[in-house]
């Protein structure tokens, strides 16, 4: 329980666009192929001015 608990944590600080989660994540999702996280797309921020 405590690996999916962290991993969750991790999860979901990289929606929050952090970028040492993004990239904890998707090392840990190559480790352990089990594992399954839908990461966040960054977008420049100049592409969401209207």
């Amino acid at each position: 329980m405590l690996f999916w608990d962290v991993n969750n944590g991790i999860s979901r600080r990289s929606w929050a666009r952090n970028e040492g989660a993004l990239f904890a994540i998707k090392r840990t999702m190559e480790a352990e192929h089990l594992l399954k996280v839908t990461v966040p797309n960054i977008v420049a921020d100049n592409l969401l001015d209207f």
